[in-house]
């Protein structure tokens, strides 16, 4: 005997560029959308019964259709109107999530000012957010940031850990410290100006890395979420992910050189690996 335990559906890797042409200067943005449904489609699995499915392809056209008379000025005011349309004309779903990752694109500088009409990405840095909405019930919304590829060549140590007969790792006291921010964060209220608490947040976490006198990757993680948590009351806890991107210190002495810590071989494979989720106390 067998039964349904649990199921959604949905629309993967949309991809969507919207832009705003307004006098004197354009706004370009770049998403890729992910749809998902869950609800009363048994008779679907059970049965090949098809009445109560929303093809993807429609939920495709749903993302194009909404996105041109949209008013939305962030991914996740666009994932919110999305679920609404969605829930409204589909009774038989019960929840819909939609996640959203943004391409970064600026105004290309020409002459020292942003060019109205022209773009340039400049670099791999993706912002994301993720919303759902039951039926009946409030928006959840997680937004975060992934790939921010960010290094000092200063204010990094690493000294006093353990040593046993397989530790080969010098102690370093000035080390380069590289990594690729991967950070999601739970909002408390879902109706709020997205934007500027996701530029607030995206500002103190590169500050903290800036300044921050790290002993460890760990240590510099827990000063950014903590002061993300300080001086951000939106939202009600951050998940870090910072893989320690290495730059291993070359060794010219066998060419009868000194290497006063200037050259180095980057490595990310294999890579440290650290995570965490801070959050406030009850």
């Amino acid at each position: 005997m067998t039964a349904l335990a649990e199921n959604r559906y949905g629309k993967s890797r949309v991809r969507l560029v919207r832009v705003r042409r307004k006098p004197g200067r354009h706004d370009f943005r770049e998403w890729t959308l992910e749809v998902l449904l869950q609800g009363d489609f048994e008779s679907c699995f059970t049965d090949g019964d098809n009445s109560k499915i929303l093809p993807t392809d429609t939920m495709k056209n749903t993302v194009y259709s909404l996105a041109r008379k949209s008013a939305a000025e962030s991914m996740e005011e666009f994932a919110k109107e999305l679920i609404d349309f969605l829930l409204a004309r589909n009774p038989q779903v019960s929840q819909a999530e939609v996640s959203v990752s943004e391409t970064a694109w600026e105004h290309l500088e020409t002459g020292g000012k942003p060019h109205p009409t022209t773009f340039v990405q400049s670099s791999g840095e993706r912002q994301t957010t993720r919303v759902a909405r039951t039926q009946s019930g409030k928006f959840a919304v997680a937004s975060g940031l992934e790939n921010l590829v960010i290094m000092k060549t200063a204010g990094s140590a690493f000294e006093g850990y353990i040593h046993d007969s397989l530790t080969t790792l010098p102690e370093a006291a000035d080390r380069l410290f590289g990594t690729a921010v991967r950070a999601s964060w739970n909002y408390r209220d879902a109706a709020l100006a997205f934007g500027p608490v996701r530029t607030k947040i995206r500002e103190t976490l590169l500050g903290v890395f800036a300044g921050h006198a790290s002993k460890s990757v760990q240590h510099t993680l827990y000063a950014m979420a903590e002061a993300v948590l300080e001086k951000v009351s939106e939202i009600e806890d951050i998940e870090l992910t910072m893989p320690n991107k290495h730059c291993l210190l070359v060794d010219l002495s066998r060419f009868g050189q000194d290497n006063p810590n200037e050259i180095f071989v980057p490595t990310d494979e294999p890579h440290g690996y650290i995570e965490a989720r801070i959050s406030r106390r009850s």
